[in-house]
């Protein structure tokens, strides 16, 4: 059943969000470069974060890092192709500075 079984661990990790006219993002960076692969989930611990308009933030938390198993991993690839199609009915347009 191991090939089922997930496996999970804490990490720092540190939040960048910025809430302005030009951008509404958050990023979020795990301590020691851990990289997350198909399948894996992140849970960030912590009160919701909440940033007022025109400015960007820096918080730094408690991540929960859950990693997939070989099947969930070979799974979730699998299906990424297939829903890679939906991205063709959307349009991108110019966006010039001026």
């Amino acid at each position: 059943m191991s090939a089922f079984r997930r496996t999970c661990f804490d990490t720092p990790c540190r939040i960048e969000v910025e809430h302005s006219d030009e951008f509404l993002c958050a990023h979020v960076e795990l301590a020691g470069g851990v990289a997350i692969n198909p399948g894996d989930r992140v849970r960030v611990h912590g009160e919701p974060i909440h940033v007022e308009f025109g400015s960007a933030r820096v918080f730094e938390r408690i991540a929960t890092v859950e990693r997939a198993g070989p099947i969930e991993r070979l799974w979730t690839k699998l299906c990424g192709h297939f829903e890679m199609n939906e991205l063709y009915e959307v349009s991108f347009s110019d966006r010039r500075l001026s």
